[in-house]
C-alpha cells in the first residue's frame, strides 16, 4: 500500500504496540502531526508544555511500564530541548524512541531556519541516532530504533526525519516486530562454572543489585538466588524495588547516603556479587578501598561495565535473569545461618538515621504519606535531598515503583516523569516528591497534568533553600551559603489553582494530618507544599573522595 512517510511512522508505531506519544508540534513535524490526526483513534498524544518534559514523560512511562516511551519534537530548539531528557534516559539505561523533524534535504547544511544537526548533538547521549533522508528508509529505521532501544542494555534512540521524507510517498508493507530476547551470546559455561565455584566457597556472600535488576525483570529470581546462597541484598538507588523493603535480609542502599548496615556488610563479606550495577563513585566512594577484603563477582548484560571501576575476581556477561537461573542450577543450598544472623543483629543495632528536626521532619512526612498510599503506588522524585530521603524512608514493595533520575541527576525531571508514569498506569496512584528548587524548574508542566485530569499528588518538600548544595557548603565550604538560599515568595496554593490543580500548604505534622486524606483522594493533580527546616541533613553521608565506609552521622556547625 502507498503511504506518506509520516503515515508510515504511525503504522510502525502501531506495529510496535505504541499507544501513547508525548510531544510538541512545530514546523518540521507538521506532516507527522497531520498523520497523527488520522491515527488519533489508535495513538493518544499528550501535548506537553515543554519538549524537555515530553522526553521526561516518555522516560517515566518507560521506567514504570517496561515498554519503550516515545516522544516527538520539531527541529532546532524543539530538538535541542529533548537533549536533557535523552541524556537522563541514557545514563539510567531507559528504553525510549525520540522522533524529531528536520528541514528539507535541499536545505540541509545551509543554516536554514530552525535547522540543527540533532543527529550529531545527540550521538554521545543516545544508544544510537539515525537521520532519515528518504521516505523509503523510514519503516526499517523505526523498526531498528525500537529494537536497539530494548535489546540488551536498554537506552534511548533518536530518529531525525527530514521534512521531505515525511511528505514523500512510497510502498509500505506491515511487519511483525523483531522479537526482543534476553542477551545470552556472551554467557560462557566456563564463566558460570568459575562464578558457581566462588559462590559455593564463600561463607559470607553479599549481593549488590542495581538498575539492571529492574531492567532484566529478575526480582523473583534475585530473591530465590539470595535464599540459596544465604546472602543479604543491598540495592543502588536505581535498583530500589528489586527487593522488597520488608525482606528481612535487605540492608538498604549502599554508598554516599547508604545505610550503615550495608556498609558493614560489604566491609565484612568475603564475596561481593554485583548484579546489574555500574558501580558509580556515589556507591564506591574511593574505589581503591571498596570491598577490599572480598572477592568480586560481577554480572552485567553490558561487558563494558565489567572491570571498568572495580577489578573482578571473575564475571559473567549476559542477561541477569538468565545468568541467575543458570547459576542456581550449579550452586549449593547454604544451611549455615551465622552470616545472616549477623546481618539481623546489625539491623537492630544500626537502625536508619533520621534527623527529627523541625515541625515536619522529612522522614516522618514521607512515611506518613506512604501509609496513605497502596503498596503498588508509583513514587517519582526530582533530584536533591528529598530524593535521597524518599529512597531511604519510603517502603518499596515492587519493581518499577521508584522513578528517579540517578546517573544524570536531573533537577526538573519529576512532573514530566510523573505524567508519563500515570499515563502508563492510569489505575495506580502516583506521588511525586520534589524539592522547591526542582519544582521551580518544572512547575509549568502541571498544566499538562491538569489538562489530562491526572490524579498525581505532588509533594513539595520545601526547605526554601537548595538543600543538597547547602549541605555540602555546610560540611565542606565553611558555611558559605552562596546562592543556595532562594528566598522566593511563592504561594503554592494560588499557583496550583492558577494551573487548574488543588493546593495545600502545611507547616506542622498536625496540619498535615488534617488534610492528608483529602489531598490523597482528590481528582486531578494536587500540590502539597510541606514546609520543612532548612537545616535538616541527608544522613549518613560519605564526603566525596572518602571510602564508602567512612560515613558521617551528624553535621555540626
Amino acid at each position: 500500500m502507498i503511504k506518506t512517510g509520516a503515515q508510515i511512522v504511525m503504522e510502525c508505531l502501531i506495529e510496535q504496540g505504541v499507544d501513547t506519544v508525548f510531544g510538541y508540534p512545530g514546523g518540521t513535524v507538521i506532516d507527522l502531526y497531520d498523520a497523527l490526526y488520522e491515527y488519533s483513534d489508535q495513538i493518544n498524544h499528550v501535548l506537553a508544555a515543554h519538549e524537555q518534559h515530553a522526553a521526561h514523560a516518555a522516560d517515566g512511562y518507560a521506567r514504570s511500564t517496561g515498554k519503550p516511551g516515545v516522544c516527538f519534537a520539531t527541529s532546532g530548539p524543539g530538538a535541542t530541548n529533548l537533549v536533557t531528557g535523552l541524556a537522563t534516559a541514557y545514563m539510567d539505561s531507559i528504553p525510549m524512541v525520540a522522533i524529531t523533524g528536520n528541514v528539507n534535504i535541499n536545505l540541509l547544511g545551509t543554516d536554514a531556519f530552525q535547522e540543527i544537526d540533532i543527529y550529531g548533538v545527540s550521538f554521545p547521549i543516545t544508544k544510537y541516532s539515525f537521520i532519515v533522508k528518504d521516505q523509503k528508509d523510514i519503516a526499517k529505521t523505526i523498526r531498528e530504533a525500537f529494537y536497539i532501544a530494548q535489546e540488551g542494555r536498554p537506552g534511548p534512540v533518536l530518529v531525525d526525519i527530514l521534512k521531505n521524507a515525511q511528505a514523500g510517498t512510497c510502498e509500505y508493507e506491515p511487519q511483525v516486530p523483531r522479537a526482543i530476547v534476553p542477551r545470552t551470546r556472551n554467557i560462557k559455561s566456563e564463566d558460570l562454572a568459575a562464578a558457581a565455584k566462588l559462590i559455593n566457597e564463600a561463607e559470607r556472600p553479599m549481593i549488590f543489585a542495581g538498575g539492571g535488576a529492574i531492567a532484566a525483570g529478575c526480582s523473583e529470581n534475585l530473591l530465590a538466588f539470595a535464599e540459596m546462597i544465604g546472602a543479604p541484598i543491598s540495592l543502588s538507588m536505581m535498583g530500589l524495588g528489586a527487593c522488597p523493603s520488608e525482606y528481612p535480609y535487605f540492608t538498604g542502599m549502599l554508598g554516599m547516603h547508604g545505610t550503615r548496615v550495608s556498609s558493614k556488610a560489604v566491609s565484612n563479606c568475603d564475596l561481593l556479587i554485583i548484579a546489574g550495577a555500574r558501580m558509580s563513585e556515589r556507591v564506591t566512594g574511593n574505589a581503591k578501598t571498596f570491598a577490599k577484603h572480598a572477592k568480586v563477582l560481577h554480572i552485567d548484560v553490558d561487558p563494558a561495565e565489567i572491570d571498568k571501576v572495580l577489578d573482578t575476581t571473575t564475571h559473567v556477561a549476559g542477561d541477569l535473569n538468565e545468568v541467575l537461573k543458570a547459576l542456581m542450577a550449579q550452586i549449593d543450598q547454604k544451611e549455615d545461618m551465622t552470616w545472616r544472623n549477623q546481618i539481623l543483629t546489625w539491623k537492630k543495632e544500626f537502625p536508619p538515621i533520621a534527623e527529627d528536626i523541625g515541625s515536619i521532619p522529612p522522614a516522618r512526612l514521607i512515611r506518613k504519606i506512604a501509609d496513605k498510599l497502596p503498596k503498588d503506588a508509583i513514587v517519582v522524585t526530582d533530584v536533591g535531598q528529598h530524593q535521597i530521603w524518599t529512597a531511604q524512608y519510603y517502603p518499596f514493595h515492587y519493581p518499577r515503583t521508584f522513578i528517579s533520575s540517578g546517573g544524570l541527576g536531573t533537577m526538573g525531571y519529576g512532573v514530566g516523569a510523573s505524567i508519563g508514569a500515570k499515563k502508563g498506569n492510569p489505575n495506580r496512584k502516583v506521588v511525586l516528591f520534589t524539592g522547591d528548587g526542582s519544582f521551580q524548574m518544572n512547575c509549568n508542566e502541571v498544566i499538562t497534568a491538569a489538562t489530562q485530569k491526572m490524579d498525581i499528588l505532588i509533594v513539595v518538600v520545601n526547605n526554601h533553600v537548595l538543600g543538597m548544595v547547602r549541605q555540602w557548603q555546610k560540611l565542606m565550604y565553611h558555611q558559605h551559603y552562596s546562592q543556595t538560599t532562594t528566598n522566593r515568595k511563592i504561594d503554592y496554593v494560588k499557583l496550583a489553582e492558577a494551573f487548574g490543580a488543588k493546593g495545600y500548604d502545611v507547616s506542622t505534622m498536625e496540619e498535615l494530618d488534617a488534610i492528608l486524606d483529602e489531598a490523597v483522594s482528590q481528582e486531578g493533580p494536587v500540590i502539597l507544599n510541606a514546609n520543612i527546616d532548612m537545616d535538616v541533613n541527608v544522613l549518613p553521608m560519605v564526603p566525596p573522595g572518602n571510602a564508602y565506609n567512612q560515613q558521617i552521622f551528624s553535621i555540626e556547625v
